[in-house]
């Protein structure tokens, strides 16, 4: 049975590898997961040993085959655990990414098969991040950053890629949560900004801010 912390770095790895399809420093993983390089490159070891992820010094890491598969599975844990804590147990959605951080290493796969059901099989979860299946698809969808947007272009909120509480609260304050649709009406080069229309109320962002935030093309 993996530990928890070999899961925490499988699932890190899995995100900045942009799903396994590039290698990733050591530095990088160090700097997500908030430990010194010397841990994580102990880490990296380890998992090499048990193959888990294939290491070449000063290449970086990536996943092999049978990592990615175990990936796939915490991370889809996750997103089930955090969606099925906002839809059914009621919590506010930049309360859940903590306690499914938890909660991913313990719950049965059983009771995440029963919330699969509950809550009908869902794709996405409640800050737009992709829900793998149970064969470990991700469903690709055609999102940008808000930042690269045009004047006049009309798009939907698709994920928001800062689980900061402070920033989702934020961004839900203003009407940016999945789903929602605004409407670009200036962009400031010189003062690196990007205003838009969101529920009926204009706001101005720096593109640092809507950096984190992903959309998809209305009409």
């Amino acid at each position: 049975m993996l530990t928890s912390t070999v899961e925490n770095y499988l699932k890190a790895l899995l995100m900045l590898s942009n799903q396994g399809e590039k290698r990733v420093s050591t530095g990088d993983l160090a700097k997500s997961l908030g430990v010194t390089p010397g841990s994580a490159t102990s880490m990296i070891k380890t998992l090499a040993e048990a193959g888990l992820a294939n290491h070449k010094p000063h290449y970086g890491v990536l996943l092999t085959d049978e990592g990615r598969t175990l990936a796939v599975h915490v991370v889809r844990r996750h997103r089930i655990i955090e969606l099925f804590l906002v839809n059914i147990l009621e919590m506010e959605w930049d309360e859940v990414h903590v306690e499914a951080e938890q909660l991913e290493h313990v719950v049965s796969d059983e009771v995440i098969a029963r919330m699969d059901k509950l809550l009908e099989y869902p794709t996405i979860d409640p800050h737009g991040d992709p829900i793998p299946s149970a064969d470990g698809t991700f469903i690709e969808r055609p999102v940008h950053q808000l930042s690269q947007c045009e004047e006049g272009q009309r798009v939907q909120v698709a994920r928001i890629s800062d689980q900061n509480s402070s920033f989702l609260k934020f961004a839900e304050s203003h009407g940016l949560t999945p789903g929602a649709t605004i409407e670009v009406q200036r962009r400031n080069e010189h003062a690196d900004s990007i205003t838009l229309q969101s529920n009926e109320e204009e706001i101005t962002l720096g593109f640092t801010a809507a950096n984190r935030i992903e959309v998809e093309l209305v009409g």
